[in-house]
């Protein structure tokens, strides 16, 4: 694991010093570096000992987990504006197709705040109102499923309401705060339902259970908010989307034009 995440982080940098190089011009904000180094830190603390073997047996840990790999790691990824890299780094002819690939209907619906609301608090209720969750922790499989949900998810969500990278589908400013004080509402509601026991379905000790809904509560209460804060300062006037996308992602207009 500790090999995979340098790995990861050095093809970030790597990819950071070729945008450089082939235009000098435009640079690369050292901000977004940090971000993403941040991004793997912060799965490592997750994934690693002492709270990566911990989040087996102990729901406290597992919440934390939860918290680390599906909300906070994934806003500093998305402000690491990868896709955005990604178009710098890569040939024309791949840059057009993903340009294009980002223009697709497939793309349009997985990118919608909707979709991305579902998949992140929608799923909440069906892994700790079932038994998927007792399900996926006596399975080892099943376990980095749900690590691998989390992050995309997660990301996903972060990605369509504040991510500096380009995205033809991304509705207002007004929309992204309706959905994300959905989302709010929705993760206070569960977690107050995982502390009194209401169709909770998770086989651990009460206390410990009402201590990870405590941890659900107010850690994701921090990272709504840090995400409301990437939405402010991401924000540009709607008037001036087109011009602000061109100016922003110069990379991504050309590789549409061609």
């Amino acid at each position: 694991m500790v090999l995979l995440i340098l790995a990861v982080a050095g093809v970030y940098l790597l990819a950071v010093r070729r945008a450089k190089r082939r235009n000098p011009a435009q640079g690369w904000t050292p901000g977004r570096s940090v971000c993403f180094l941040v991004g793997l830190a912060l799965l490592a603390l997750a994934l690693l000992p002492p709270l990566g073997p911990a989040a087996d047996t102990d729901f406290r840990g597992h919440m934390t987990q939860h918290m680390l790999i599906g909300m906070y790691a994934p806003l500093a990824f998305v402000l690491a504006a990868p896709v955005t890299l990604l178009l710098r780094v890569l040939p024309p002819t791949w840059g057009r197709r993903g340009a294009a690939l980002l223009h697709s209907w497939p793309a349009r619906v997985l990118a919608h705040p909707a979709t991305a609301l579902l998949l992140t608090t929608g799923t909440l209720g069906l892994l700790y109102f079932t038994p998927l969750y007792n399900t996926a922790m006596n399975h080892p499989a099943g376990h980095w499923f749900l690590h691998a949900h989390f992050l995309v998810s997660g990301y996903l969500f972060a990605y369509v309401i504040a991510g500096p990278d380009p995205a033809p589908a991304r509705p207002g400013v007004r929309s992204r705060l309706v959905y994300l004080g959905i989302a709010i509402a929705a993760h206070a509601l569960i977690a107050q339902a995982m502390y009194g026991g209401i169709f909770v379905n998770i086989h651990a000790p009460v206390g410990q259970v009402q201590q990870g809904a405590e941890i659900m509560y107010f850690a994701g209460d921090i990272a709504e908010l840090l995400l409301a804060g990437a939405l402010v300062a991401t924000w540009r006037p709607e008037r001036l989307t087109r011009t602000t996308t061109r100016t922003r992602h110069p990379e991504f207009e050309a590789a549409v034009q061609h």
